[in-house]
């Protein structure tokens, strides 16, 4: 005997209810012995383990939407990634997922089960906004795997820091690596991989700047772990001693945005340029940032 996996879900004595628990498992975000489950009708059978992880983001599925799409050919498609949307899958989502949702965006509706070739040839953080590129053609992953291992691609981001860098511009290099104890990288003697980030203060605020930021290497939470190093976090970012609250507005991500991501096309050998306009969120705390001036 056994039950089905959104009763067992709502019948075990957390606050989660049939409802919300079918969601979430329509999301991916129940595992039945370490595997994930998308069936509300799966029988749990005594001994087995079930996991459910729950991530606080919306419960409606992200879909990508025209006006997200900055260019698609046969072998590339660059998007302009909101905030707050994962890249990849998670323990606590496949569905929704920006991986997910272009898989759905690139599906043929007359062979449904022919899987889209998805290339991740990028990731952004959760909280980080702007261009993105993926390729979306088996012709295209090796050598666009090739462009950006060799670094053959400029990488700028936006973002508004605490204080302001000590000059107006710079490079800072270091090794990082994931720390132990935290879930964060930082700056290490040995043993961390090559990091080289540069900056250029745009604007000066009262104890803040908004700075372009060059990204040379690529490693995972570069950009947080070497500003706040410097002394000057990403406002929002609290895992990296950024404040969540700043000039009265209350900041639900790291206020850092992916602005322009230049690179030769790996089939056609085209030169490419793509631009993300800001997000409204990044205006509106740097126009209260700039009163604060007056």
């Amino acid at each position: 005997m056994g039950s089905r996996l959104d009763l067992f879900i709502a019948a075990a004595g957390s606050e989660i209810s049939r409802s919300l628990a079918k969601k979430v498992i329509d999301l991916g975000g129940v595992h039945l012995n370490g595997r994930r489950v998308r069936s509300c009708s799966t029988t749990v059978r005594p001994g087995d383990s079930v996991e459910v992880y729950l991530d606080h983001l919306p419960l409606d599925p992200y879909r990508i939407q025209p006006e997200e799409i900055l260019f698609q050919d046969k072998y590339l498609i660059v998007l302009n990634k909101p905030a707050l949307v994962e890249t990849q899958p998670t323990h606590a989502r496949f569905k929704g997922t920006l991986y997910e949702a272009l898989l759905w965006y690139l599906r043929n509706p007359f062979r449904p089960r022919l899987k889209p070739e998805v290339g991740m040839i990028q990731r952004l953080d959760r909280g980080t906004s702007g261009v993105i590129l993926f390729s979306i053609h088996q012709r295209a992953h090796k050598e666009l795997t090739r462009i950006f291992l060799e670094h053959c691609v400029e990488k700028r981001y936006l973002a508004l820091v605490h204080d302001c860098p000590p000059e107006e511009q710079g490079e800072i290099r270091s090794l990082l690596a994931r720390s132990r104890n935290e879930n964060r990288v930082c700056s290490v003697a040995r043993g961390g991989k090559e990091a080289i980030t540069r900056y250029r203060v745009v604007e000066r605020f009262p104890a803040a700047a908004l700075v372009e930021l060059e990204l040379i290497t690529g490693r995972s939470h570069q950009i947080r772990a070497h500003m706040s190093e410097l002394g000057c976090p990403l406002l929002g970012d609290v895992l990296y001693g950024g404040q969540d609250s700043v000039a009265g507005v209350n900041l639900a991500r790291p206020m850092l945005h992916s602005h322009r991501l230049a690179f030769s096309h790996p089939v056609l050998n085209q030169a490419l340029e793509f631009f993300a306009p800001v997000p409204e969120d990044m205006i509106v705390l740097r126009t209260k940032l700039g009163e604060m001036c007056v």
